[in-house]
């Protein structure tokens, strides 16, 4: 039996909240067709929504009516000369702010970024053929309970199909995202990317190039949240977008590892970002952990076939760096995934010493060890052997833990004499050779976590001084 169509299908009473349904109404009332448009609509329809989604609104209403229906108090300009209002709803906590927009074509696309123009259009239909896909291209008259789906979108979501609404050429050529928004829509809303839509990308990464990298950036962060972020990331692949973003990683494409992984870095690296729980920092440091594999590659003396990778760590972790700067991340956002990157390689066995677990917890931070954690947790998955990951976590897990209980200094600051009391002690100046001093006395301290006194590291401010001025070139 063939799924029902439009007419037939409703969404459940209580899909669209109360106070936008009303919103709708007013504007109705006021002789003006009003739905409720994009991915609110296809979210309800798959099942996705949650308390906290934004609800869109198109209307034939013109910015100035809607502006005058609701009051100048209610409504914000902003985006008004591309035909959207913002209209406040409720008071307080509960305030929600929903976008009216009112029906509209768009000009020529001369920067595959934006349009030359905007026209308003009178019906949904029009409206809804400017949209990028056929999912994205459904509206709902939340009044009548009535949905409007001229471009099948409803048959593509039944089919799990992305599909581009008409011509997939002409709508990536009048939007360069558009071709990430596609492999992004494959990967969050698991669906299949439509062979036409697919094989458009390619010939429009061209414009692509035209996005800018803070759009760009804000796509790759989207579809790093799905389910199966390898979906989405190998899509990209296929179609030539990652080589446009990060073709650093394009080099560990076959690149063999050795008899402890599975597969080669690039597979290896899709298992480990789907493994990793979804948390932007963790998503970002699983598809960049490997990412210096490639540049220290090196043929196993004892085994020719396989490869090893000395200090690909530090080298990943200087190109993921490059790579959040190129993509405009945020100094916090990279500066702590340079460090996961960075200290995701250690080996753990039961002769640790006390001082390795404390020297350990120093060079990865408290405030990071369950991060760290969870990134080597995923990549032990990425392997491919099935092995389980708290065979090596646990017992560092407890051992960090005990650690944590000593209150142990593990950083500068943890030390009971501060930088003014070196400086009165020997006699020196403000200046790096302090901070050369205190970083010897922690060394000390980590050694034996007891010298932490005031009267012991002060005996000890001679014999460090000696030694820092000793390694001083």
């Amino acid at each position: 039996m063939a799924p029902p169509g439009p007419a037939a299908r409703q969404l459940p009473e209580d899909a669209i909240p109360g106070d936008v349904v009303a919103l709708c109404r007013k504007l109705q009332e006021a002789g003006h067709a009003t739905f409720v448009v994009g991915g609110a609509v296809r979210d309800v329809l798959l099942g996705r929504h949650g308390p906290g989604a934004d609800f869109d609104v198109a209307t034939a209403a013109l910015p100035d009516e809607v502006r005058r229906i609701f009051g100048r108090r209610r409504t914000l300009p902003i985006g008004i000369k591309h035909g959207t209002v913002t209209v406040l709803l409720g008071e307080g906590e509960s305030r929600r702010q929903v976008e009216v927009t009112t029906f509209r074509g768009e000009g020529a696309y001369v920067d595959g970024r934006r349009p030359e123009s905007v026209e308003f259009l009178h019906s949904i239909e029009e409206d809804l053929a400017r949209r990028d896909f056929t999912v994205n291209a459904i509206a709902y008259d939340p009044v009548a309970r009535a949905l409007v789906d001229p471009h099948g979108g409803l048959g593509d979501l039944d089919a799990r199909l992305v599909r581009a609404v008409g011509d997939p050429a002409a709508r990536f050529g009048e939007d360069g995202l558009r071709c990430m928004r596609a492999v992004r829509f494959a990967a969050t809303l698991e669906m299949a990317l439509d062979p036409a839509t697919r094989a458009a990308i390619p010939g429009a990464l061209e414009t692509f190039r035209k996005v800018s990298a803070e759009r760009v950036r804000d796509e790759l962060c989207k579809l790093l949240l799905a389910k199966r972020p390898a979906v989405g990331l190998d899509l990209m692949r296929e179609t030539g977008l990652l080589a446009e973003v990060i073709p650093e990683l394009l080099e560990g494409v076959g690149l063999v590892q050795n008899r402890f992984h599975h597969h080669d870095v690039w597979r290896h690296t899709l298992a480990t970002v789907d493994a990793v729980e979804p948390r932007l920092a963790l998503r970002l440091a699983a598809l960049l952990h490997d990412v210096g594999k490639p540049r220290t590659a090196e043929a196993r003396e004892e085994a020719p076939s396989e490869n090893r990778f000395f200090h690909h760590e530090s080298v990943g972790a200087r190109l993921a760096d490059e790579i959040m700067r190129r993509l405009r991340f945020s100094n916090a956002e990279r500066e702590l995934v340079v460090h996961l990157v960075a200290q995701h390689m250690y080996y753990y066995t039961g002769d640790w010493t006390p001082q390795a677990v404390r020297r350990f917890l120093r060079r990865v931070g408290p405030e990071h060890v369950d991060e760290v954690f969870a990134l080597r947790a995923a990549d032990i998955v990425g392997f491919g052997h099935g092995d389980d990951p708290e065979d090596e976590i646990a017992p560092l897990r407890l051992r960090v833990a005990e650690a944590l209980r000593e209150a142990a200094a593990l950083k500068v600051s943890d030390l009971v004499i501060g930088g003014a009391d070196v400086m009165q002690a020997l006699g020196l100046p403000p200046g790096p050779p302090v901070g050369k001093v205190l970083a010897r006395l922690l060394e000390r301290v980590l050694d034996d976590p007891t010298l932490n006194t005031r009267e012991a590291l002060l005996a000890l401010l001679p014999e460090v001084a000696r030694e820092a001025d000793a390694e001083t070139p």
